[in-house]
């Protein structure tokens, strides 16, 4: 899972506005959601210390399994399950707390799994989770299909709301889920994060992620070459001598659970 390390590094200072939210060394009950190989969990689990407690879910086997074994080398309290978390039996108000980065943008039925995560935590707990603002204030996310489109015309649109990296970008739409969830107190401040990659890993990053990293997979090397050609030139801008910077547009969320 060397690329997900990478994406780990990357995203590293929204991370740390999910650990943030818990006393060091205090203990406690954690969830994370679309934990993929467990950096934000492990992390968390750290915070915690000992007494506590962070358990991370993820609907891929692959991520799940690496993430076990981060844990592991960690030394930390922290558990993987492999599931949906928008239908997964959690253990009713068995959790202090819900954290995500990046995890809860693709589900289905937002409210549904917005109330499946209500149940799994106790009464007063709280959620916290970290989501991408409007494509438009984020146009290092969407560089690489605009540069590829002309080469590959069978990209898929973004659709406005739909499951998927902007799906929670109107903020007025995410307050309406979570209340809906059985959420309440629900504040949403905007973040700016600056993130950083070595220039030596923007083409990875590009070729294995988003829109053209699956299409890619598809295509013939001369194919593959032209588009990977293309959309290098288009992310110049961000290019800083050995490194890549740009800044991601994002929501932070907070809310609570209140009774029912």
């Amino acid at each position: 899972m060397e690329s997900q390390d990478m994406v780990d590094a990357l995203f590293a200072p929204l991370e740390e506005l999910l650990v943030e939210k818990f006393p060091a060394g205090q203990g406690g009950s954690v969830l994370d959601v679309g934990c993929g190989t467990g950096g934000t969990t492990v992390a968390i689990a750290r915070r915690l210390g000992a007494e506590g407690r962070c358990v991370g879910v993820d609907i891929s086997e692959p991520m799940v399994g690496a993430a076990r074994v981060r844990a592991e080398r960690a030394g930390v309290r922290a558990s993987f399950v492999r599931a949906d978390a928008q239908d997964h039996a959690f253990e009713p108000g068995g959790f202090d707390a819900v954290v995500s980065r990046f995890g809860v943008m693709f589900f289905a039925d937002p409210v549904r799994t917005f109330g499946n995560l209500r149940g799994a935590v106790r009464e007063d707990g709280v959620l916290r989770f970290i989501v991408w603002r409007d494509l438009a204030e984020n146009p290092f996310m969407t560089t690489a299909e605009r540069a590829a489109a002309p080469l590959m015309p069978g990209l898929p649109e973004r659709v406005p709301d739909a499951p998927g990296q902007f799906a929670l970008a109107d903020a007025g739409r995410v307050r309406g889920l979570l209340e809906r969830g059985g959420w309440g107190e629900v504040e949403v401040r905007p973040v700016d994060a600056g993130c950083v990659m070595a220039e030596s890993e923007l083409v990875p990053y590009f070729s294995r992620f988003g829109p053209v990293g699956i299409a890619l997979r598809d295509v013939d090397e001369e194919t593959r070459a032209r588009v990977v050609e293309s959309v290098r030139s288009a992310f110049e801008p961000f290019v800083h001598g050995t490194q890549v910077r740009f800044t991601a547009a994002c929501w932070q969320i907070d809310a609570r659970a209140t009774g029912r």
